[in-house]
């Protein structure tokens, strides 16, 4: 069966940008896109109102990935675009919906004046469930925003794009998370910019701020083995240029500033099936909420 590129849809502007992501992730890809849009039932009680009757609130919710579709099909003639409504709670059908997806797109809402993401619950929790890779668009999202300005210092979606991003901890690097990063760099003829941070053990923190010598030793040692971490990489994808950063600090603010200048994020997200349930790591939900590029949240084992 074919994948998709699937859409999380309820109408807002978020979503609305987040499909039109999608849309161009799909024709990259050679894939179909799907929007789908998940109708909550109305509680009786609002469903007996008679503005708000059960039968209006499904209309209303048919209409939303009808129109969309429409849209989408007028502004990338070529693509194919299915549509599929279903009923129940958001997060757990969209959850299931990426079973099947090659990539679940969500959208989260811009903080204005802050810049990065309010990433909701029913976003967290699809990011936290979907064993495919979730990618979170900011409402207002443009194609020229992806993409380096034109001489003029102009947005343009004619220029190159930015680098991708990718955040990889090198003591348990994941080829699914690797592989993917490499993979969205190349499809965009772009180049790959690796950000790992690191912080010495504790044992060697007492004292560090005096002791440059090691601290350019375990420097040293940090950059040796992303070096050797990533050069199998190099030959599978020989077209992507790729730039290795080993910074001290915290990896989630490293990745937020890289975002900055960045095309896509790539994160991780380590697959949990304890009795305590899903969980989205830190640096993660770090990046979720503040980066100011899409980003992508690759599960792995």
């Amino acid at each position: 069966m074919t994948r998709t590129v699937t859409v999380g849809l309820d109408g807002s502007s978020e979503s609305r940008a987040a499909a039109e992501w999608a849309a161009r992730e799909a024709q990259v890809l050679g894939l179909p896109l799907k929007l789908v849009h998940v109708w909550e039932p109305a509680p009786a009680p609002m469903a007996q109102a008679p503005l708000l009757g059960a039968e209006t609130h499904q209309h209303w919710a048919e209409r939303i990935p009808r129109e969309a579709a429409e849209g989408v099909r007028l502004r990338h003639p070529g693509l194919e675009v299915a549509t599929e409504q279903l009923s129940g709670h958001p997060a757990d059908m969209l959850a299931d919906a990426a079973r099947d997806a090659e990539l679940l797109v969500l959208g989260s809402r811009g903080l204005s004046g802050i810049g990065g993401f309010m990433v909701g619950s029913v976003a967290l929790s699809a990011v936290a469930h979907a064993e495919r890779p979730v990618v979170l668009v900011r409402a207002g999202e443009q194609a020229a925003d992806e993409h380096e300005r034109d001489p003029a210092g102009i947005p343009s979606a004619a220029t190159p794009f930015r680098p991708v991003v990718l955040g990889l901890d090198i003591e348990s690097p994941d080829e699914e998370l690797i592989a993917f990063a490499f993979a969205a760099a190349a499809r965009r003829s772009t180049s790959l910019r690796v950000v790992h941070a690191w912080n010495p053990p504790p044992y060697y923190a007492y004292g560090l701020s005096v002791d440059l010598e090691l601290h350019g030793e375990l420097a040293r040692r940090e950059a040796t083995t992303l070096a050797e971490v990533l050069r199998p990489w190099h030959k599978k994808f020989p077209d992507v240029e790729v730039t290795e950063e080993s910074s001290y600090g915290s990896p989630g603010n490293h990745l937020v500033d890289a975002s900055r200048e960045a095309s896509l994020v790539v994160v991780g997200r380590r697959i949990r099936r304890a009795a305590l349930g899903a969980h989205i790591g830190p640096v993660t939900h770090a990046v979720l909420h503040h980066s100011t590029a899409p980003v992508a949240v690759v599960p792995h084992n």
